[in-house]
């Protein structure tokens, strides 16, 4: 059995990480789980949470993600993910205004105000912030 499998996270602005892993740990609509090597193939929703894992060199992979579908067959993991962003690549500032923008929609009930679309900016924002530990 290898002692490694290959990721790869993509999303609609492209590759954000490909590489060999030890370990994959995601956000599954119906709970987190885990890929080791050799894992049983599988498809599953993804819904907004942190995607965590060891690389085959032994560093830490931190990826926020907002939903999307993850599929394990044979040596490889595919994430192809509505966004993802590596912990290094997250703006503080950029995510609390989000968040900020979002939690104010909400509040002042708009006529047309789309309740599940600030609900879910302001869920995606939080995940962002609690991966940089912001």
């Amino acid at each position: 059995m290898a002692d490694s499998f290959n990721l790869e996270i993509i999303s609609p602005a492209g590759k954000v990480f490909s590489g060999a892993m030890k370990h994959v740990r995601a956000p599954g609509r119906e709970g987190s789980f885990g890929v080791l090597p050799g894992h049983t193939p599988f498809i599953t929703p993804l819904k907004v949470g942190v995607i965590e894992g060891t690389t085959q060199s032994g560093g830490n992979l931190t990826v926020a993600t907002s939903g999307g579908m993850a599929e394990v067959h044979g040596d490889r993991c595919v994430i192809l993910a509505e966004t993802a962003e590596e912990k290094g690549a997250i703006d503080q500032e950029r995510a609390k205004a989000s968040l900020t923008r979002a939690e104010k929609r909400l509040t002042e009930k708009a006529p047309d105000l789309d309740t599940e679309r600030a609900r879910a900016a302001i869920a995606r924002a939080m995940n962002r912030l609690k991966v940089i530990g912001g």
